[in-house]
């Protein structure tokens, strides 16, 4: 008879595509089941990536006994270094998924302090006193990617991770059925599965048409070829190099990250090529070029990748010419839509012909369809069902289905990131809710959803901004010059000249109206503010961001 109830507390992934955590406790053991990130909207400015709210973890710091990582996506890993700065865990993945890691953390410093552990299908092992885990293999666009089976005094929780059902995969690895079964048994406690693709019927397309499409674009090309995708997406660039090798050309690689998993890979061997088939920048640059393959990142339009300094003209190394062909292989994850379509624009303004997932079968989602999640709910016969990964309307659309599949309403639980979901043997219900919103990542710095950073940085997008300069005499007070007004991105520089002049004007009547050794300089700066602002207001109807800059002589 168990002695505490199962709490599942998503942390993020719920609603949105990315940023996926999630929490499994019982009783003073909890594991955590991946660490990832979330890629900004148009409505975050110099915003590079979103991870979870690590709140919850910090305050229950003492029962965490691990990570337990399902695969090697930016979206399932790319928040653990932030993790691992603040909690010191053991991470256990597959071999590959702990490679990736590894590159993460070594760009952190991180590698030293961190306690990675590679682990393989089938071999169980225990964490905390309550909790047993397993891995299994599931298909997915990456290889080494696992489902996670977690046994608990109350039963199997099974997480799918992200999967599909490839019976061709390109690692000749498929979905493990059988183990899946037998680590259900007579049926699971809870199933959590993926819900990407929860909205299409059928099943999604194999790996294997991918490579062929590859295999036909390199065949048939008279120049060039650049091929475009994740930097994590091991089997597709095994794809691209089985097909080079076939038709006698040079692989090369460009993009940080593309270079350091490449490199990985190929030490660890899950990427197969010749020798001297991967070559380095400035042999390939010697070559004839329906010689060469180049493999990039930026297949989402990312600003400082490869593929998109190679579309802007600015890359060092490379520069389109007619004849070249660039192949898209992935598809842009929500919001990315006009970087990328803006980058495909750029290149063939330059002569290049490219291939995407819109005109050519060159990239298929690694995520199951209708048919594949309804098999994977007959197989591991759950009690209780939660979707997980996806917007709201996946996870909707995939409790629908579990509803049809005869699991009763009040067993199954579309949740919201955050809430706290208590599983007895008899019910569940939600009991709480833990913080779960966004943390903000620029550069070395984190913001949370409170800070004023990315407001601030929406109205200066929206609206521009008007400074005001004023000198004052550090010993009387009184203005030494004319107040100087300038604006950068509020008006055309025709237009702004009038407006700026009477600014300065009325500006300089409200010093004149201070009497500024009174008053300290922050009053003095705030009441100016004020001043040009309404002013400006009153002129134009709109409202740049207003800075007062005192100088003092």
């Amino acid at each position: 008879m168990a002695n505490h109830p199962l709490r599942i507390i998503p942390l993020g992934g719920l609603g949105e595509i990315g940023r996926n955590m999630m929490v499994l406790e019982y009783g003073d053991d909890s594991v955590i089941i991946d660490a990832g990130i979330l890629f900004p909207d148009e409505d975050m400015p110099g915003i590079d990536f979103v991870i979870p709210d690590f709140t919850y973890l910090r305050e229950n710091r003492d029962k965490i006994r691990a990570a337990l990582i399902t695969h090697g996506h930016e979206d399932h890993i790319g928040a653990l270094p932030y993790l691992l700065s603040e909690m010191d865990i053991p991470v256990y993945s597959s071999r590959l998924t702990n490679g990736l890691i590894s590159v993460k953390l070594r760009d952190h410093r991180l590698t030293d302090r961190a306690r990675l552990n590679a682990v393989e299908p089938h071999t169980p092992f225990s964490v905390g006193d309550s909790l047993d885990v397993e891995f299994f293999r599931v298909c997915h666009s990456i290889p080494d990617a696992m489902g996670i089976a977690v046994t608990t005094p109350l039963g199997v929780v099974i997480h799918t991770g992200d999967f599909k059902i490839d019976h061709t995969p390109a690692d000749g690895k498929p979905t493990d059925f059988a183990t899946l079964s037998r680590i259900a048994g007579d049926g699971a406690l809870l199933l959590c599965s993926d819900s990407t693709y929860a909205e299409i019927e059928g099943y999604t397309e194999s790996e294997r048409v991918v490579g062929e499409a590859l295999d036909r674009v390199i065949r048939d090309a008279s120049g060039r070829v650049m091929v475009a995708t994740f930097a994590s997406l091991i089997s597709r660039i095994q794809q691209v190099i089985n097909a080079a090798v076939k038709y006698e050309r040079k692989v090369t690689v460009v993009g940080r990250s593309m270079i350091n998993n490449v490199r990985m890979a190929l030490d660890m061997g899950y990427l197969d090529a010749p020798p001297d088939t991967v070559i380095p920048m400035h042999r390939a640059r010697r070559l004839p070029l329906e010689d060469v393959v180049v493999v990039a990142t930026g297949s989402q339009g990312e600003p400082t990748s490869a593929l998109v300094r190679i579309a802007n003209g600015n890359h060092r190394d490379i520069e389109i010419v007619p004849g070249d062909t660039v192949v898209i292989s992935a598809s842009p994850i929500p919001g990315n839509e006009k970087v990328v379509a803006k980058t495909i624009d750029n290149l063939l303004r330059q002569g290049a012909s490219v291939l995407y997932s819109r005109v050519s079968l060159v990239h298929v989602h690694g995520h199951a369809a209708r048919e594949e999640l309804k098999m994977m709910m007959s197989i591991v016969r759950p009690r209780y069902f939660v979707p997980v990964h996806g917007e709201h309307r996946h996870l909707v659309q995939h409790a629908a289905i579990a509803s049809d599949m005869g699991i009763p309403r009040s067993r199954i639980f579309v949740l919201e990131d955050g809430d706290v979901l208590e599983l007895d043997e008899e019910r569940g219900h939600i009991v709480d809710h833990a913080p779960a919103e966004y943390v903000f990542i620029d550069g070395r710095h984190l913001w949370n959803m409170d800070s004023a950073v990315l407001p601030e940085r929406m109205r200066l997008a929206r609206n521009g901004v008007v400074t005001v300069t004023v000198t004052l005499s550090s010993r009387t007070g009184l203005s030494l010059a004319r107040p100087r007004i300038e604006s950068s991105g509020f008006m055309d520089l025709e237009d702004s000249d009038t407006l700026l002049e009477k600014t300065s004007k009325r500006v300089a009547a409200a010093l004149e109206d201070l009497d500024s050794e009174k008053l300290d300089l922050s009053q003095v700066k705030s009441r100016l503010t004020r001043v040009a602002a309404d002013f400006i207001y009153g002129e134009t109807r709109r409202r740049p961001a207003v800075l007062t800059v005192i100088e003092q002589i």
